[in-house]
This record gives structure tokens, C-alpha cells and sequence, in this order.
């Protein structure tokens, strides 16, 4: 082999027998990290996000270094999509005004929800995803997983789990698009009794609602664009799983300053006793 490379044997002894210095020990320690990391988010984190996790692990390194580690692994985070709104807003149901106005940054939790639904591809037709999430700590607080568009099966069933899961506060905003689901009287009855307040996007106007939508797109980016369809079975297993154990518990996330759920609530009860 040295004849070959035209290199001495002394020389490659040398080279050989010559320990690995700190700094590369440490690249080859943080390049393992991050692809831990990586695989670990299955494949859904990026350089931002990644540099959050190495520096709460103690490692000191910059985003921008994290981003050429990654280059040189062939690692790169799921690239977004675009995916088509599916409201329906042609009824004859009383529709409200947008009173949360695009304020999306809330101080305490129950202050205000929002809600979207959107429509989920599977091998063996679609699936219908209802979601209801606190603008406080972005946490999906209801959800439901159906086959149909009724209200039963979507507004109503994420409202009864969302209930269930956050205590109602006086003065709740509840904001949504202008879909029959929530316009409707069924909708309306069941939730007037909670004393809260009702607004709904303009519209044609997505923007209105814009932390619903983030919401489904890193669902889709992260979940379902890029993998092979599934059963509708087995995407009601995925969808759980990454609500529930990723989304709500896990995942960083930029409006929480990339602290994750538990960290951010962690935090202001700090703050509040330290207070």
C-alpha cells in the first residue's frame, strides 16, 4: 500500500501510532451526538434545534458549525410542503368576527384556543385530523383522528378531550376558521354553556389562524410527506405518537424559545415562586 501511495513505510508508522488529538476527538464525539440526536427526532429536527439539544447536553458549539457537521454526514431535516385548505364555509350558519386579531402570544394557559381541521392521506383513503391547541404553551390540548367530516366526529370530539386535559377559564377566546364544524348549531349548544368568547378567521384568510396551520405543517413535514403511505390503522398509531409523546412532550419549539413543553411550564412555575 505505501509503494502504491508512494509513502514510506516510517511515515506511515508515524501517522499511525500518533494519537488522535482533543479536537478531533471532540468533532467525532459531537458528529456522533448529532446523529443520535438526528435519528432520535426521526429525521424531523434541523440545525436550529439540534444546537438547542448539544448545548442542554453542555456541549458549546454554534448553530452554524452544527449545520456543516450535518452537511458532511448527509443528514438533512424533512423539507416542508405545500398542502391545500379543505374548509368548508358555504353554509347558512351564524359566523363571528375575528376578535383574536392575529394575537397568537398569550400570557397565562386557557386564555385562548384554536382549531383547525385537516385532512390526512392514507393508503386506504383519507383521515380527518381536528385539533384544538393553547396559544399559551402551544401544548394540543384535544384532538380527534376521524373518517368523516361531521361535526360529532371533529369539533365535538376535540372540544370533550380538550376539557378533559385543560380546565376552562372565564374569558376563553375560542378561535377558528369558519367551517360548518364550528358554525354549526351543534357546535354552538354545546359549547355556549362554558361562558366563552368566539371568534373566526376572515375569510379566505389562513393567515388568521396561522399557529393552527404551522401546527399541520410540521405534522405533515415531519410525519407523513416523505414516508410511504400507511393503513389508516397504523396512521392513527403514528398520529398519537407524535402528538402525544413527540409534539406535546418532546419537540422544541421556536414561539417556547426552543424549550419543549414541560421545560416552558417548568420555567414560569420557577419564576412565579421565585416571584
Amino acid at each position: 500500500m505505501c509503494k502504491v501511495l508512494e509513502v514510506s513505510s516510517s511515515s506511515y508508522y508515524k501517522w499511525k501510532t500518533k494519537p488522535i488529538s482533543n479536537r478531533v476527538l471532540r468533532m467525532n464525539i459531537i458528529k456522533e451526538k448529532i446523529t443520535f440526536i438526528y435519528f432520535s427526532s426521526k429525521q424531523r429536527y434541523g440545525s436550529p434545534r439540534i444546537t438547542i439539544e448539544l448545548t442542554s447536553l453542555g456541549y458549546q458549539i454554534s448553530r452554524i458549525t452544527v449545520a456543516k457537521y450535518m452537511r458532511e454526514l448527509g443528514l438533512r431535516s424533512k423539507l416542508s410542503k405545500k398542502f391545500k385548505v379543505t374548509t368548508n364555509s358555504k353554509h347558512n350558519y351564524l359566523v363571528v368576527e375575528n376578535i383574536l386579531n392575529r394575537a397568537f402570544t398569550v400570557t397565562n394557559p386557557s386564555k385562548v384556543w384554536v382549531s383547525d381541521i385537516t385532512y390526512i392521506q392514507t393508503k386506504t383513503g383519507f383521515l380527518y385530523l381536528t385539533t384544538i391547541i393553547d396559544l399559551y404553551d402551544r401544548k394540543v390540548v384535544g384532538w380527534s383522528l376521524s373518517h368523516g367530516m361531521s361535526t360529532e366526529e371533529t369539533s365535538l370530539a376535540a372540544w370533550r378531550m380538550a376539557i378533559k386535559n385543560r380546565s376552562v377559564q372565564k374569558g376563553l377566546i375560542f378561535h377558528s376558521d369558519r367551517g360548518v364544524q364550528y358554525a354549526s348549531k351543534k357546535f354552538v349548544n354545546t359549547i355556549k354553556s362554558y361562558n366563552i368568547k368566539r371568534s373566526m378567521s376572515r375569510k379566505g384568510n389562513c393567515w388568521d389562524n396561522a399557529v393552527a396551520e404551522s401546527f399541520f405543517k410540521s405534522l405533515k413535514t415531519e410525519l407523513v410527506y416523505g414516508n410511504k403511505l400507511t393503513s389508516k390503522e397504523q396512521m392513527k398509531l403514528e398520529i398519537f405518537e407524535y402528538i402525544e409523546i413527540w409534539y406535546n412532550k418532546k419537540r422544541r419549539h421556536s414561539a417556547l424559545n426552543y424549550m419543549n413543553i414541560e421545560e416552558f411550564n417548568n420555567q414560569i412555575k420557577k419564576y412565579k415562586n421565585v416571584a
